[in-house]
């Protein structure tokens, strides 16, 4: 597919007279491109789309009655470098896709395998308390540190609170603009733009130069929510625009939680009035994590399981025919009645290695030394285990810190199965993540 023929016949839809967002959604299960679509637009009719004044836009798009608009985006985008994700690009985010209303294309800053992470939308009130901002950075710090993506809408206040939050972890943050890439708003967040651009990401359907226009915040509101499993409301008055945000998300079938206040304090009383319509109350990540565990677990079974590291064995047989078929105390076999492998230390062929040779001379020439079980956080803190997590636990247990893709070979599980596990774990403060997917548990 030529990208630039397919970015500029997205343009051409988004620029025809009459076709709305649900006009393209039922055009892309007809055409493997937005380009085949625009080029064969006189078959619209006969393939039963529909939509209000179609027979208008159909005339329209025919009449190329875009193209001015189209051309000045395109030009405008091009020189200013915008990466651009169309509806068929493979980075396009599939939930949005699932909208009434869908975005046709996105432009974005940053990194966006976020898009592939499950995610959780924090918002609230620009004007807010310091027990919001508060409950908002700790929150989002929470659920980064876990791995799950913060989104929010780059306002000042909560939403600020929220990216900074996200931004101390490995889920990073998402910011979804009410205006074009290029456009500096608010100032006052150029510092926490700047942080996205570099460690998370930026994302707006609006073109180049388009400002920050009022009516422009509740559209946005939808992809907030539609790019998160759930939406928390940190703090918001009975008028804020984050009740839009909950209305949208409960629309589309997303949890939508909210963070209780004091009695009588006026920006907490769109919180109070979700929770009396049935909003979940929420204190902490935990809160959210047990709420969506099975919405986490869903997401997780989309993560292809990682390509398989070598064994011991085969990497011993492998060292030997580099060192001239001197094999140096390869790893014994375990008797096939062995229920449990020994635990490998083998890293992952996504993380570095700098000097894999020298270490693996290290790791053959040198006797292996029994480690001393230790007890762990959860033991000590008397926490329920279930049985799944008792299994991980004791794996964790007998070693300094141990690899996912080596923990899903040592239990024999799939690795959507052991990150589910681990994710519960590391909220109940039993384990700890480190760089590169490594574990340990957590001591006291």
């Amino acid at each position: 597919m030529d990208f630039q023929k397919e970015y500029f016949a997205c343009l051409a839809l988004k620029h025809t007279p009459y076709i709305s967002p649900k006009v393209w959604k039922q055009l892309s299960a007809h055409y493997s491109s937005v380009y085949d679509a625009v080029q064969d637009v006189s078959s619209w009719s006969a393939l039963g789309i529909e939509g209000r004044g179609l027979k208008g836009a159909v005339a329209k798009c025919k009449a190329e009655a875009w193209r001015e608009k189209a051309e000045a985006e395109y030009r405008a985008a091009n020189k200013a470098k915008m990466d651009v994700v169309t509806w068929f690009d493979p980075r396009f985010p599939e939930p949005l896709k699932h909208l009434e209303d869908p975005p046709i294309m996105l432009y974005v800053s940053g990194d966006t395998t976020l898009f592939k992470n499950p995610g959780v939308a924090v918002v609230g009130a620009r004007q807010c308390t310091a027990l919001g901002l508060e409950s908002a950075g700790r929150i989002s710090t929470q659920l980064s540190k876990i791995g799950i993506t913060v989104v929010s809408g780059l306002a000042l206040g909560i939403d600020r609170q929220a990216h900074l939050g996200g931004l101390r972890g490995i889920g990073s943050s998402i910011a979804v603009l009410g205006c074009g890439l290029n456009i500096d708003y608010p100032l006052d967040n150029l510092d926490v733009r700047a942080a996205l651009d570099a460690k998370g990401l930026v994302v707006t359907e609006y073109g180049p130069g388009e400002g920050a226009r009022p009516h422009h915040f509740p559209y946005r509101n939808r992809l907030i929510s539609g790019l998160s499993l759930g939406v928390l409301v940190a703090e918001a008055a009975h008028n804020s625009g984050s009740l839009i945000t909950a209305r949208l998300a409960g629309e589309q079938g997303r949890d939508v939680f909210a963070l209780p206040g004091p009695i009588g304090q006026p920006t907490f009383t769109g919180c109070h009035r979700l929770i009396k319509q049935g909003a979940a109350l929420v204190e902490s990540a935990e809160d959210i994590v047990e709420i969506l565990r099975y919405d986490f677990a869903r997401e997780l079974q989309t993560i292809p399981d990682p390509k398989p590291v070598k064994a011991e064995e085969e990497i011993d047989a492998e060292e030997s025919k580099v060192k001239g078929g001197k094999k140096k105390n390869s790893v014994a076999k375990k008797k096939p009645t062995e229920k449990k492998k020994t635990v490998a230390k083998a890293e992952s062929e996504s993380d570095p290695a700098p000097n894999l040779e020298s270490e693996l001379e290290s790791k053959s020439a040198e006797p292996k030394k029994k480690r001393r079980k230790r007890p762990s956080a959860v033991e000590r803190e008397a926490i329920k285990l279930n049985e799944e997590e008792r299994e991980v636990m004791d794996v964790l247990d007998q070693t300094d810190k141990i690899h996912i893709d080596a923990l899903g070979r040592e239990l024999e599980w799939t690795s959507p199965r052991v990150s589910q596990v681990l994710l519960m774990l590391e909220m109940r403060g039993a384990v700890q993540q480190l760089p590169g997917m490594w574990y340990l548990a957590k001591e006291s």
